[in-house]
């Protein structure tokens, strides 16, 4: 998959480097903008089983 979009990328390899970051840019903004706070609620992170007894205990 990565070398076709490297294939299909414009220009020198210098100027698909610069646009092949863009792109990872903008996909981790999509992610955390979109996805991540979409999928949060589904997740179990916040079902936490530990008592608060604490060291002494």
């Amino acid at each position: 998959m990565y070398g076709w979009i490297w294939r299909h990328l414009p220009g020198n390899t210098a100027v698909r480097a610069v646009i092949s970051l863009a792109l990872v840019a903008v996909v981790v903004f999509l992610l955390f903008q979109f996805v991540f706070p979409w999928a949060e609620p589904l997740l179990p992170f916040n079902d936490v089983t530990v008592d608060g007894g604490g060291a002494g205990s």
